[in-house]
């Protein structure tokens, strides 16, 4: 039985904080404008394509009649809030970039030393027999069962933990970045083509909503299969390689 190594350990712990840190201030972040679009361009005075019931921004309805700037018919409007907006983000936005590096710099360390150890291969890509049809269909019964086996200690994972490990490595927390980066107007003025990719920067803000509500849920789905598996040894095993 293996254990984790200490880079295992220590990357799991920053991204975990850096990810906890991200899913605060992202929150406050939405709170602040909790309506998402898609295309290049969104405000409270155009269509949304989802509206978040989670602040007092939620359908406020509190604008004045929109009226043109300029006589042309292509003129951008203008309105006037008649309510008290929530907007406090200021530091939800500075935490939300700082931790996002944190994030970036453990997930980095984590597939360049799991790459050359050999760990990615081992203990986080799916082999041929993780893949079978009576694997999973087994492991399957078993976790409806709730029949969760008991911790090891170390990185010996079932079929179905590979595979989700492996779509959050190398898909979910890659694409949550480069939607993030999407986002940034510094990037889409230097990078056009990558907030193109997504469809544009509300587009990238709405799918970067999207990865982050995939993130969560893979967070109580671990969590909870910690806590039924062995919650004492886990963390031992985590934290200390014992």
């Amino acid at each position: 039985m293996g254990r984790h190594a200490r880079w295992v350990r220590v990357s799991h712990w920053v991204a975990t904080i850096a990810f906890l840190a991200l899913a605060i201030s992202g929150f406050v972040i939405l709170m602040a404008h909790p309506r998402l679009y898609w295309g290049n361009t969104g405000n409270d005075l155009t269509p949304a394509l989802i509206e978040l019931p989670i602040s007092r921004n939620y359908r406020h309805g509190g604008f004045t009649k929109p009226a043109p700037i300029f006589q042309s018919t292509q003129s951008p409007v203008s309105a006037v809030r008649t309510y008290d907006i929530f907007n406090e983000n200021g530091w939800g936005r500075s935490l939300h970039f700082l931790s996002a590096w944190f994030l970036v710099a453990a997930g980095g360390i984590y597939l360049l030393a799991g790459a050359f150890s050999g760990h990615l291969r081992r203990h986080i890509v799916p082999g041929k027999t993780d893949l079978t049809t009576q694997t999973l269909a087994r492991e399957l019964r078993e976790h409806a069962r709730l029949k969760i086996p008991a911790a090891t200690g170390g990185p010996t994972y079932g079929a179905l933990q590979k595979l989700a490990y492996a779509a959050v490595v190398f898909i979910v927390l890659p694409f949550t970045a480069l939607t993030g980066l999407a986002m940034s107007p510094a990037v889409a003025t230097g990078v056009p083509l990558l907030p193109g990719i997504f469809g544009g920067v509300q587009s990238a803000r709405t799918l970067h909503f999207a990865s982050f509500v995939v993130l969560i849920f893979f967070l109580v789905v671990h969590v909870v299969m910690i806590v039924m598996s062995g919650f004492a040894r886990q963390m031992r095993a985590m934290t200390f390689g014992a």
